[in-house]
């Protein structure tokens, strides 16, 4: 191919993509424009822009001095590398979002870690990233300090801590006892300059966060992301649910998942509002909906719960169409159209941490769909998602878009997860053939659209050719009045190979059967993936909440074979 005459690639026409970039305009377009809300507390853009200044210029401070540095207070702050990473143990108020900007901004890394974490999990972790920093807010500084004592017994470096104190706690931000060896993170900002220069990525594959996924099968991975991946799913967030700088954000998802999906740079790309949440409930929702005129929050399927609930309680419906944004399986259909009553928009999404979040996105419209089509299907994949397939794994082939065949659901784009942190195996694993396997069963329909049946490892196969998910078991059995947690598993069984055991924790005071659980499960779910046994007790889990299959799995294993006598189930 004859080589173009006049053509050259430079700072002027190739900049690195990074969501910095994001607050830089915000803070010149919309710089007088609320942008966070969170009780009392009120900043700008303008403002916000400022901070996160002044936050990567204490950080950089931190790093460059290459000795300790005094402040004020008299507290010694030991130097650290600019390179270094920074983690984050807080809820989602201002100074997380903060941090969102201000650590990349100074060159360094952020991980925004699960505030469910128990001790031993978190010192796990910040050993594995050797953070230089960590920023806690008040409530979790105990927990922080008991995973100190394991992180020193294990004779590893500890990260240098920062205390975020929440005026809008009151007393309850002031009381708890910190290291002397320690900094306030107000205080860590005055140390910071306004006229600081921005450390830019060199490369815009260069990590911008870590993101640990959940650990629902094992120990969470790290997954690094990077500011191209995060400046471009951005982008897809705003086209994808047509958001604009009228658009206010209410934060019950939590920051700390996929870097909040990805949201916290969209919303200053938007110049739009955030609302910050310490704790999600449904005066909380409702309050911030009505008062500051909320057009957008997201969140796990719990939220739903907790607004149908809300529903009963006498909440009107709202004045104005609010988008809602549920990753997971749906509950049953009544619970859907309890939220849709009370004015809200339900979109449907898929994804996960690799993936910087959501894959699929639709809309559930209760006028067009029934039932079965409403929790079955999960969209298509937004505009800079190159590539979302069902593949036999043998083959790498896709499977025929029949909606019957089933294959592992992979992931091709821009927008994917650089790797796991100080794991190679496990990258190149994930990144085999080229495309990323999701470890996730599905069926392709002829329209386009994917269906997810369930994880590989969790998914049941009986004798008549039936994948049985166990995931929406799960979501029927959720919506029983009297279950508060709930985990099905496949159990052996002599005709059918495998049928469905569910595992029930039943609410404080309440009472029930197993026969009224299967009944339950009966009227609402086809007869072949109606729980053939029912156990009741607690669920093992990890320290985030995780339920761990595994060990229920075992659970059915030894409770033995389900046998049939003349059509008659016996245990």
């Amino acid at each position: 191919m004859t080589k173009m005459e006049g053509l050259v690639k430079c700072s002027a026409n190739c900049v690195p993509l990074s969501p910095i970039s994001f607050l830089e305009r915000a803070a010149f377009v919309y710089g007088d424009k609320a942008s966070i809300i969170y009780g009392n507390t009120r900043y700008s853009w303008r403002e916000t822009h400022g901070r996160c200044l002044l936050l990567a210029s204490a950080l950089s401070q931190m790093g460059l001095n290459r000795g300790d540095v005094a402040c004020d207070n008299e507290v010694e702050i030991p130097c650290f590398w600019l390179c270094g990473k920074v983690a984050a143990l807080a809820p989602n108020i201002p100074a997380l979002y903060e941090l969102f900007f201000g650590v990349p901004m100074a060159g360094a890394v952020l991980s925004a870690l699960n505030t469910r974490l128990d001790a031993p999990m978190l010192a796990l972790l910040l050993q594995q990233l050797e953070a230089k920093i960590i920023c806690v807010d008040s409530q979790y500084v105990q927990i922080f300090l008991k995973a100190l004592e394991l992180i020193s017994a294990a004779k590893a470096k500890s990260p240098f801590l920062v205390v975020i104190r929440d005026s809008n706690q009151g007393a309850f931000s002031t009381t708890q006892e910190v290291p002397p060896c320690s900094l306030d993170y107000d205080r860590l900002l005055e140390m910071g300059k306004h006229d600081f220069e921005i450390v830019s990525p060199i490369d815009e594959c260069d990590p911008i966060t870590v993101n640990y996924t959940s650990g629902s099968t094992g120990t969470p991975k790290g997954a690094v992301y990077s500011h191209r991946a995060t400046y471009l799913n951005s982008i897809a967030q705003i086209f994808r649910f047509e958001m604009s700088a009228k658009t206010v954000f209410l934060w019950t998802v939590d920051m700390f998942r996929c870097s909040g999906w990805c949201f916290t740079w969209a919303m200053a790309a938007l110049g739009g509002t955030n609302i910050c949440l310490r704790n999600v409930t449904a005066k909380v929702i409702f309050d911030s909906i009505f008062i500051h005129k909320v057009t957008h929050l997201c969140g796990a399927p719990t939220i739903l719960n907790i607004i149908a609930e809300a529903s009963f309680a006498g909440h009107r419906p709202l004045a104005t169409k609010v988008d809602l944004v549920i990753a997971g399986v749906l509950p049953p259909l009544e619970i859907l159209n309890n939220v849709h009553k009370l004015g809200f928009n339900v979109y449907h999404a898929y994804g996960m941490t690799e993936a910087l979040g959501l894959v699929t996105v639709r809309s559930l419209d209760f006028d067009q769909y029934d039932r079965a089509s409403i929790k079955d299907r999960n969209g298509v994949h937004n505009v800079v998602m190159e590539g979302v397939d069902v593949k036999d794994l043998a083959t790498m082939r896709s499977v025929p878009a029949d909606g019957k065949t089933i294959g592992e659901v992979m992931l091709r784009s821009n927008t994917m997860m650089l790797g796991y942190l100080k794991n190679v195996q496990g990258t190149q694993a994930a990144f085999k053939n080229g495309w990323y396997g999701t470890r996730d069963l599905g069926v392709r329909d002829p329209d386009g659209h994917i269906r997810i049946k369930d994880r590989a490892a969790n998914a049941i196969f009986n004798c008549g050719g039936n994948a049985i998910s166990t995931l929406e078991i799960e979501a029927v059995l959720a919506s029983h009045p009297a279950v508060e947690a709930t985990a099905v598993v496949g159990r052996p069984d002599k005709r059918l190979g495998e049928s469905p055991c569910a595992f029930v924790k039943l609410k404080e005071g309440r009472t029930t059967s197993s026969q009224d659980i299967i009944e339950f499960c009966g009227v609402r779910l086809p007869n072949y993936m109606v729980p053939e046994s029912v156990i009741f007790g607690d669920l093992p889990e990890n320290s985030t909440g995780k339920i761990l299959k595994f060990v229920l799995k075992e659970k059915a294993k030894d409770l033995g074979s389900l046998c049939h006598s003349n059509g008659h189930l016996v245990v």
